[in-house]
């Protein structure tokens, strides 16, 4: 399986691809998609981002499943999903989010 990330341009934010083609900005959310059929989705957000002005760095990366939850394949995308892995107080960490999985409420 593969997901789509971007950097948010207004803000730098890492997003994710998630259902009906929608940006958000957790993991959790994000949509999963066959390694066959996630080229030609990269390709139509890729273009309707850059488009738009919406994102930069554009790329589907691998996702595993760990304990019956996806995760990100590599540390890099890890690190990514959650923020810096020297401050916890910074990130999506810090604000109660878990990177993949249920979402804190």
């Amino acid at each position: 399986m593969k997901a789509i990330t971007a950097n948010r341009l207004r803000d730098g934010e890492v997003v994710f691809l998630g259902d009906g083609g929608r940006w958000v900005e957790s993991f959790a959310e994000a949509a999963l998609f066959p390694r066959d059929e996630a080229d030609g989705v990269l390709a139509a957000a890729k273009e309707k981002a850059e488009r738009e002005r919406f994102g930069v760095d554009i790329y589907a990366f691998e996702v595993v499943e760990q304990d019956g939850v996806p995760v990100p394949a590599t540390m890099r995308e890890r690190i990514r999903t959650a923020g810096p892995t020297v401050r916890t107080d910074l990130g999506k960490q810090a604000w109660g989010k878990q990177a993949w999985g249920n979402q804190a409420a």
